[in-house]
């Protein structure tokens, strides 16, 4: 009997194992791509464009910068990449994380690591940045949740918990064309790691 393949093609040409990831084999050409066609809230959202995983993420940044003005361009890097590992393996709603078990956490970690490990950030980020990044994550899926997703205040208050308001001001969120948003996607990943070196 053989081995089911572990590996994926990647449009660059990489050959990305999924169970054993090397930052070699890792481009921002293909994350960006990836994400920028993954839909959050498994497409269930309102709108003429998915809300795309790549979308979010730049939601989350701007916001974790907001939680933290005086952040670095690599704690900034590591909250645009922190749905990265979903470029391979699909953005899966929590209760399907929930079915499928710890498997898809530690294989969500190894892609991580992998990640950061070619972008110059440390493979595991501490706890503190790490809470940091979940609760700009959190207002995130907040303002998914009551402005596409058809969720009222009060049920995503319940899942997501209690969000400051002004942390959302002047924030909206942007249905666009995949190719949009990879470019955007792609350009603030450029313009931190410029600021990094």
């Amino acid at each position: 009997m053989t081995q089911a393949r572990a590996w994926q093609r990647m449009l660059s040409g990489r050959r990305l194992d999924l169970l054993d990831p090397t930052p070699v084999d890792i481009e921002i050409d293909d994350i960006a791509h990836g994400l920028a066609f993954v839909a959050r809230w498994n497409g269930q959202t309102r709108g003429d464009y998915a809300y795309s995983v790549a979308e979010h993420s730049l939601l989350v940044e701007a916001l974790f910068a907001r939680i933290c003005p005086t952040a670095s361009p690599a704690q900034r890097l590591t909250a645009l990449l922190h749905d990265a590992p979903e470029y391979v393996i699909g953005d899966m709603i929590s209760p399907v994380k929930a079915a499928i078990g710890p498997d898809y956490g530690h294989l969500d970690a190894r892609l991580a690591a992998a990640i950061h490990i070619r972008f110059g950030l440390p493979a595991v980020p501490t706890k503190a940045l790490k809470a940091r990044i979940k609760r700009a994550d959190r207002i995130s899926a907040w303002m998914e949740a009551t402005r596409i997703a058809g969720f009222s205040d009060s049920e995503a208050t319940r899942l997501f918990g209690r969000i400051e308001s002004g942390l959302m001001e002047g924030l909206d969120i942007l249905l666009r064309p995949p190719v949009e948003v990879r470019r955007d996607f792609t350009a603030r990943v450029a313009a931190l790691l410029d600021q990094m070196s």
